[in-house]
């Protein structure tokens, strides 16, 4: 199907362009000769933005229309794209990615639009191949993003991924549908402010606070005002005649679960990419001592893998339902983790544990997904998927805070030969990864207990009663 292909190309693109950075910033840094806190705004200010305007553009689409609502962000995408690779300083490319983030509001969207077209026995498969996008342009961006960026330099993994973009915009363009479910009602704009600056908040203190300190005056500053916010919004939408998102959706069981067990989700998915690159590229006896694209190609077999697995996933929530499979996903997750934990003498251990991880992964994400899309009514799609989406990043925003605590809670000292002397060197140890494995365990286990909640049904029709 031509309109799932376009869509599956663009969702790629983008986690692709979300990860490709980070293996170059160490060579940004220097390029532009700042410090080590200002250009890690580089990828803060992605995450930040991708999450918060997620729910606002998802509303958009529910009263404008998904494919001018999408349209209209693969627009201001390209153009952003196109400025960071001809960034003339730090503070234009941290701008330019800033406005990347608004890109990752697409999956959301692109997830409404192929919940509309298809019938619902085609429905999981569909999501199971969209869903399959986060792994395997994650894993593109930190693998092929570390190529570019030894061989052609950071500015042309941009200008390869703005030409893509303009492309897959000119396609969508004409391939796309305009979906006939929309709701007529203004726009909320003052939730959609607090919605933004509350949890806009919140992720900034999740970022800064290992270098801040979670306990100094500004990092208290930003969780009290982002709590505040968080809490005007909810007292807000309560009152507002046309609220941008109607609270009664939380009433849905299966959209409550979905948004719990996606943040727990993100934070065990992003603890485990964070755990095995740092493990790969630490040097011998802390790490493997692997450069950074073998690092990263550990993780490729198994989320190219996730295209494989997905639509079979898709398939068999039709059959059985979403929570069989979650449960199914979290006891492989599970088993990944401890093989991570047991047995990580070599690259090839790293690349055939991250395959259990990333099964378990996407078994579980799939059917997420689908609990969202399909439980909401047409007319709160677009704005319902946005929250879930918000949620699911502040999720993979606490993953690799969390990882880099626990690392730096279990270091270790060795002594370590340079230029013929030798000096001590203070890194994570391998109790720091027993214990980042092992956290893994435990909030995949927090997971499975809140799935316990969750409503099977089949998808034979299609449940958009609220199940209370």
């Amino acid at each position: 199907m031509e309109v799932l292909l376009v869509l599956l190309l663009i969702l790629l693109l983008i986690n692709y362009v979300e990860t490709m950075v980070a293996p170059a910033l160490p060579t940004i840094q220097n390029d532009f000769g700042v410090s080590e806190n200002l250009v890690s705004w580089v990828t803060t200010a992605f995450t930040i933005s991708a999450a918060v305007a997620a729910p606002i553009l998802g509303k958009f689409a529910d009263v404008h229309g998904k494919k001018k609502t999408l349209l209209a962000i693969l627009s201001a995408y390209s153009i952003a794209v196109f400025i960071a690779g001809v960034s003339p300083n730090i503070y234009v490319l941290i701008l330019a990615r800033l406005i990347q983030g608004i890109g990752f509001s697409a999956f959301p969207i692109s997830v409404a639009i192929i919940t509309d077209m298809l019938p619902p026995q085609r429905v999981a498969t569909a999501q199971g191949i969209l869903s399959a996008t986060f792994g395997v342009g994650t894993a593109a961006g930190l693998s092929v993003g570390a190529i570019i960026d030894q061989n052609l330099g950071w500015q042309m993994a941009f200008h390869i991924a703005f030409v893509g973009s303009v492309v897959l915009l000119a396609i969508a363009a004409k391939v796309i549908p305009e979906s006939p479910n929309r709701v007529k009602e203004s726009i909320d704009y003052v939730g959609m402010a607090l919605i933004a600056l509350g949890p806009g908040l919140i992720l900034v203190y999740i970022s800064e606070g290992p270098k801040w300190g979670w306990f100094s005056g500004r990092e208290i500053l930003l969780l009290a005002s982002g709590l505040i916010l968080i809490y005007a919004f909810v007292i807000w939408e309560s009152i507002a005649r046309e609220p941008m998102l109607k609270l009664d959706l939380f009433k849905i069981r299966n959209f409550a679960v979905a948004n719990v067990v996606g943040m727990v989700t993100g934070i065990a998915m992003f603890l485990l990419f964070f755990g095995v690159i740092y493990y790969a590229q630490l040097p011998w006896p802390f790490g493997l001592g692997k450069d950074q694209i073998s690092a990263g190609m550990a993780l490729a077999p198994g989320t190219l893998g996730m295209l494989i697995v997905g639509p079979l996933v898709g398939r068999l929530v039709n059959r059985v339902g979403p929570k069989p499979i979650l449960i199914t996903g979290g006891i492989i997750l599970i088993s990944g983790f401890y093989l991570n934990l047991v047995h990580r003498s070599s690259l090839f251990d790293l690349t055939i544990n991250g395959f259990f991880t990333t099964v378990g992964i996407v078994m579980m994400m799939i059917p997420l997904v689908n609990m969202v899309a399909v439980s909401l009514p047409p007319e709160a799609r677009g704005v319902g998927m946005g929250i879930n989406t918000l949620i699911r990043q502040m999720g993979a925003s606490i993953g690799p805070v969390l990882a880099s605590s626990i690392m730096t809670s279990y270091e270790s000292s060795f002594m370590m030969p340079l230029n013929g002397n030798y000096v001590v060197e203070t890194l994570p140890g391998e109790a720091s990864f027993n214990a980042l494995f092992s956290t893994g365990i435990l909030i995949t286990l927090v997971a499975l207990a809140f799935t316990a909640f969750a409503r099977n049904y089949k998808l034979k029709e299609r449940p958009v009663v609220p199940a209370h």
